[in-house]
C-alpha cells in the first residue's frame, strides 16, 4: 500500500474522517435537543389550554348564572339528535317535486316496413321528479313515452317504456313500466278501390256529386297475415264539403272490416286522386194533396186551392226519374171552418231538397151528404200465383160503395169512377174469403166506404195467364 502522507495543514486522511464524525455527532445531538424542547413546549401549552376549557366548563356549568342557557343548548341538542332523520326528510322534500301525468302518448321505434306492431298502448301514466322547476319544465316539454324494439326480430318480446325528452334534471317513473309487444312479419295483398263521401252535410242540397274517377283502382296493402284477413274493403274518403262543380282531390286511402271499422295498415299509396262531377239534377213535379180524417159536425171540404200546384225537386237523377209527384198532408179533423193555413211538402226518399218547403192552402167547407153506388165491378189485385178463380154459387162479382161528401161533389160520380179489388196476396186453392179495399180518390174530397168488407172466391189450383182469368172467375183483373 502507497504511505499514508500527512498535510501539515489539515492533517492525515483518517485524522480529517473522524473530525467530520464527531461534528455531525454534535449536529444530531443539538437538532434533537431543539425537537424535544419544541414538543415539550406543545405539550406544557396544550396542558394549559385544556386546564383553561376545563376550568371554564366548570364555571359555566355549575355557576347558577348560566345554569338555564346550559340546559336550554342541552335540550336543544337533545331535540336536534333525536328528529334529525325527521327533520332531513322534510328539509328533503321542500328540494325535491313531483307531478303525475296520465294519458301521455306511447310510440315505438321499429322496422315499420317489415313488422307490425301488436299490444302497444295508446297511453301511459307518469310520475316526473325531480326539482320544482325542471318538474315545471319537463311537464311542459315534448318529451314522449317510447318503446324500443329496434333490432328485435319476429316475436312476443318485453319491452321497457322509457320517457325521452323530458330533461337530464328529472327522473321519468312510467306505469306501466314494461309491455308485452308482439311483432308480425308484413305481407302484401293487392284490393280493389271504393269510396265514400265525407261531409254530405256542407254539400247544398241543391247538388248532386257524380260517380268519381279514380287515377288507379287497386292499391297495395301491407300488414300481418291476420290482420290482411280481416280487411273486407278499402275506401278513398272523398270530401265534397262546399263543393258546387266538378273537382278534383287527394282523397285519403282508408281500410275497413266487414263492420265497417278501420283496419290500421300500410296502404301504398295512402291516397288516390280523384275527379267528382257535381250536377244539379232537378225535376218539377205535381203536388197532390192527402187528406185523412173527417171534418167535425157533418161537413165535409167542398174544395182545396193551393198557391202552388207544381214544386221542383233536387236529387240523384236516379231517384228523380221513378218521382212524377210529391205530396202535402192535411187532417180534415182540426179544420171546423173555412180556412187558409200553411202545411210543408213532403219530400220522397232520396230527394235532396226542392225550391219551395211549404204551401198555403185555401179549404172551402160544405154540408157533408151521402149516396150509395150499387154495381161497383170487383177487380183482382196481388195474384202472384196467377191463380184461376170463380165466385161461389150465388156470389154476386160487383158490389156497393157509400160515398160521403159535398153534393157538388159526389154528384158526377159513377160506379166506373170507383175501384174495389179483391185482395189476392194470401190466397190458396180452394174456397175462401178475401178482404175487399176500395181506392179512395186523390183529392181527398169524397170519401169511399165499402158495403162489405169480405169476398168468397173459390180459388183454383190450375195456373192461367191474364186473358183466361176474367172469363174463369167473373171478377175482372186488376
Amino acid at each position: 500500500m502507497p504511505d499514508r502522507k500527512r498535510d501539515p495543514i489539515i492533517g492525515t486522511p483518517d485524522e480529517i474522517n473522524e473530525t467530520n464524525k464527531t461534528e455531525l455527532a454534535n449536529k444530531i445531538a443539538e437538532q434533537s435537543q431543539k425537537v424535544a424542547n419544541t414538543y415539550q413546549h406543545f405539550e406544557d401549552s396544550l396542558a394549559r389550554g385544556v386546564r383553561w376549557f376545563s376550568s371554564f366548563i366548570d364555571r359555566v356549568l355549575f355557576n347558577r348564572k348560566y345554569g338555564k342557557v346550559v340546559a336550554l343548548v342541552l335540550a336543544l341538542l337533545m331535540f336536534l339528535s333525536v328528529n334529525y332523520n325527521s327533520m332531513s326528510s322534510i328539509y328533503t322534500s321542500t328540494l325535491t317535486n313531483a307531478k303525475e301525468i296520465s294519458g301521455v302518448p306511447v310510440t315505438a321505434k321499429y322496422n315499420e316496413n317489415t313488422f307490425e306492431l301488436v299490444g302497444l298502448p295508446k297511453t301511459v301514466d307518469i310520475t316526473i321528479t325531480g326539482d320544482a322547476g325542471s318538474v315545471t319544465n319537463a311537464a311542459n316539454s315534448n318529451g314522449v313515452i317510447v318503446a324500443d324494439l329496434e333490432g328485435l326480430t319476429e316475436g312476443v318480446h318485453e319491452v321497457r317504456l322509457k320517457g325521452e325528452g323530458f330533461g337530464e334534471n328529472v327522473s321519468v317513473k312510467v306505469s306501466p313500466s314494461n309491455v308485452m309487444l308482439t311483432l308480425k312479419k308484413k305481407a302484401t295483398q293487392q284490393f280493389d278501390l271504393t269510396y265514400d263521401f265525407t261531409n254530405m252535410d256542407k254539400l247544398d242540397n241543391v247538388y248532386s256529386v257524380g260517380t268519381p274517377e279514380f287515377e288507379y283502382t287497386k292499391v297495395n296493402v301491407r300488414a300481418a297475415k291476420d290482420t290482411l284477413d280481416s280487411i273486407a274493403f278499402v275506401k278513398a274518403l272523398i270530401d265534397v264539403s262546399g263543393q258546387t262543380a266538378e273537382f278534383e282531390q287527394d282523397a285519403k286511402l282508408v281500410a275497413y272490416d266487414a263492420n265497417g271499422q278501420p283496419v290500421i295498415a300500410s296502404i301504398v299509396p295512402d291516397t288516390v286522386h280523384v275527379k267528382v262531377p257535381v250536377t244539379s239534377p232537378s225535376k218539377t213535379v205535381a203536388i197532390d194533396v192527402q187528406v185523412s180524417g173527417d171534418v167535425p159536425d157533418g161537413q165535409a171540404i167542398e174544395s182545396i186551392t193551393m198557391d202552388q200546384e207544381t214544386v221542383t225537386i233536387y236529387g240523384p237523377e236516379m231517384v228523380l226519374s221513378t218521382i212524377d209527384r210529391v205530396v202535402v198532408t192535411l187532417n180534415a179533423s182540426t179544420i171546423s171552418k173555412d180556412s187558409t193555413i200553411l202545411r210543408p211538402i213532403v219530400l220522397p226518399t232520396g230527394v235532396s231538397s226542392s225550391n219551395i218547403n211549404q204551401i198555403t192552402m185555401t179549404i172551402k167547407l160544405g154540408e157533408g151528404v151521402t149516396r150509395t153506388i150499387d154495381d161497383v165491378k170487383l177487380h183482382h189485385q196481388n195474384n202472384v200465383n196467377n191463380y184461376k178463380s170463380a165466385p161461389v154459387e150465388g156470389q154476386s162479382t160487383t158490389t156497393s160503395v157509400i160515398v160521403f161528401g159535398t153534393q157538388d161533389n159526389i154528384d158526377g160520380i159513377t160506379a166506373d169512377d170507383i175501384e174495389v179489388y179483391v185482395d189476392m196476396k194470401d190466397a190458396r186453392p180452394g174456397v175462401q174469403e178475401f178482404p175487399l179495399q176500395v181506392v179512395q180518390p186523390g183529392n181527398g174530397l169524397v170519401k169511399y166506404t165499402l158495403t162489405e168488407s169480405t169476398y168468397t172466391m173459390n180459388v183454383l189450383g190450375e195456373k192461367t195467364d191474364d186473358t183466361e182469368e176474367n172469363n174463369a172467375s167473373g171478377v175482372n183483373d186488376g
